[in-house]
C-alpha cells in the first residue's frame, strides 16, 4: 500500500517527534510555565530578604546613632504640636522650642526626683518591715509545715554567701558592664537632646531639604507620604500616653486599696515604664509586688500581683491593640506582632520603636499607593487627620459622629 493510500485510509505510520536538544539550543521553552514563575518569584524574594538583612545589620551597627535619632523623633512628635501652638500665639520658634524642651526636661527630672525622694524617705520603714518579714519567714520555716532546723537554715545562708563569693568575679564584670552601659545611656541622652532641639526648631526645613533629593516627578507624593507618616507618629505618642495613664491609675488604685505604702511614686514609676512596651510594665509591676511583699506580707503581694497582671492583660489585649490600632490605623494583630518582633530583634529598643516604625510605614506607603495628585500644603503633619488620605476622611468622620 502506498503512502498516499495509507493517508487516505486514515492510517499514518509517522511517529511523534522527540525534540532534539543540542548544546546551543535554549531550553527555557521546555521548563513548565509555573516552575518558571516560581523560580522568578523565589530569587526576587531572596534578593528582598538579603536587602532587608543588610538594612537591619546597618541599623544595628549604627545603633548608637540610630536609636537616639528615633527617640528624638518620637519626642518631637510629642512636643511639636505644643511648639506649633506657641508659634501661633506669636512666640518666636526658637523661644517656643526652648520653652518646651526645658519644660519637658523639668517635668521628667521632677518626676524622677519625686520618685527617688519618696523611696528614700520610705527606706527606713521598709528596712524595719523587711527585718520583720524575714523573721516571720524564719519562724515559718522553723515552726511551719517544713519543720526545718536552725542548722539547716544557717547552712542555706552559708551556701548563699559562698555562692556570692565564688561568683564575685562575674558580679564585678557585670557591674563594670553596667557602668559602661550607664555611660552610653548618658551619651545617648545628650545626643537625643541635641537632635530634638534641631527637630523642633527647624524640622520642616530639614524635611524640605531631604525631599529635594527625590526626583522632581514624585516630590509631592514623597512629601505628602512623609507628612502623613509623621502625623501617624503624633497619634501614636498620644495613644501611648493614654495607655500609660490608665496603667498608672489602675495599679495605683490597687496599691491604695491593699494599703501598700509609696503609692504615688510607684504609680509614677508605672507611668514612666509603660512607655516601654512589655518590659517596662513587667519591671515596674515586679517592683510594686516586691514592695507589697516587704511591707504587707505574702497575701498582699499576691493581691498586688493579681492587680498588676490584670492591668497588664488589659493593656496588652485591649488598650494597646484598640487605642494604638485606632490611632495609627493598624490591625490589633499587627500591633502585637510588631511589638513581639521588635523585642526579639532589638530588645527593649526594638519593642519601643517597632510599632511607631510600622505606623509610619503604613501611613506613608498607603499615601504613595492611593494619592495620585497630592498637595503637600493641605496636609497637617501635627494632627490626627493628617495621617490618613482623603478617601478615609468620611469614614473617620462617621466613626466620630
Amino acid at each position: 500500500m502506498s503512502p498516499d493510500t495509507d493517508t487516505l485510509c486514515g492510517v499514518s505510520d509517522t511517529k511523534p517527534r522527540v525534540p532534539v536538544i543540542s548544546e546551543d539550543s535554549d531550553v527555557t521553552g521546555m521548563v513548565p510555565r509555573g516552575l518558571r514563575i516560581g523560580a522568578a518569584l523565589s530569587w526576587r524574594f531572596l534578593m528582598v530578604i538579603a536587602a532587608l538583612y543588610v538594612i537591619v545589620w546597618l541599623v544595628g551597627y549604627l545603633s548608637v546613632v540610630v536609636i537616639p535619632l528615633a527617640i528624638a523623633l518620637l519626642l518631637s512628635a510629642l512636643l511639636a504640636p505644643a511648639v506649633q501652638q506657641l508659634v501661633r500665639m506669636k512666640v518666636p520658634r526658637p523661644l517656643a522650642t526652648g520653652i518646651m524642651v526645658v519644660g519637658g526636661l523639668g517635668v521628667l527630672v521632677g518626676l524622677i526626683t519625686f520618685v527617688v525622694a519618696q523611696l528614700a524617705d520610705g527606706l527606713p520603714a521598709l528596712r524595719v518591715q523587711l527585718n520583720e518579714s524575714l523573721d516571720q519567714i524564719k519562724n515559718w520555716l522553723l515552726n511551719g509545715p517544713l519543720h526545718l532546723g536552725q542548722e539547716q537554715i544557717q547552712e542555706f545562708i552559708n551556701q548563699a554567701i559562698n555562692l556570692l563569693q565564688e561568683n564575685q568575679a562575674s558580679l564585678t564584670d557585670t557591674a563594670l558592664t553596667t557602668a559602661s552601659t550607664v555611660g552610653q545611656v548618658l551619651t545617648g541622652f545628650v545626643l537625643v537632646l541635641f537632635i530634638l532641639i534641631f527637630f523642633l526648631a527647624g524640622g520642616e526645613k530639614i524635611w524640605a531639604f531631604l525631599v529635594r533629593g527625590v526626583p522632581e516627578v514624585v516630590q509631592d507624593k514623597v512629601d505628602v507620604a512623609g507628612r502623613r507618616g509623621f502625623a501617624s507618629l503624633v497619634s501614636y505618642v498620644r495613644a501611648t500616653a493614654a495607655v500609660a495613664i490608665v496603667d498608672a491609675v489602675g495599679i495605683g488604685v490597687g496599691l491604695w486599696i491593699v494599703g501598700v505604702p509609696l503609692v504615688v511614686p510607684l504609680a509614677t514609676l508605672v507611668f514612666l515604664g509603660a512607655f516601654v512596651p512589655i518590659i517596662g510594665a513587667v519591671i515596674t509591676g515586679a517592683v510594686a509586688v516586691l514592695v507589697a511583699l516587704v511591707t504587707n506580707g505574702f497575701v498582699s503581694a499576691l493581691i498586688v500581683l493579681a492587680v498588676v497582671i490584670g492591668v497588664q492583660q488589659l493593656e496588652s489585649h485591649v488598650l494597646q491593640p484598640l487605642l494604638l490600632g485606632r490611632a495609627v490605623r493598624l490591625h490589633p494583630l499587627a500591633v502585637i506582632l510588631a511589638i513581639a518582633a521588635g523585642l526579639v530583634v532589638a530588645g527593649i529598643a526594638g519593642a519601643l520603636l517597632s510599632v511607631p516604625l510600622v505606623a509610619v510605614l503604613n501611613a506613608g506607603i498607603k499615601s504613595l499607593l492611593t494619592e495620585r495628585h497630592p498637595d503637600p500644603d493641605t496636609v497637617d503633619a501635627l494632627s490626627d487627620e493628617g495621617a490618613h488620605p482623603p478617601d478615609e476622611a468620611p469614614e473617620t468622620q462617621s466613626q466620630r459622629t
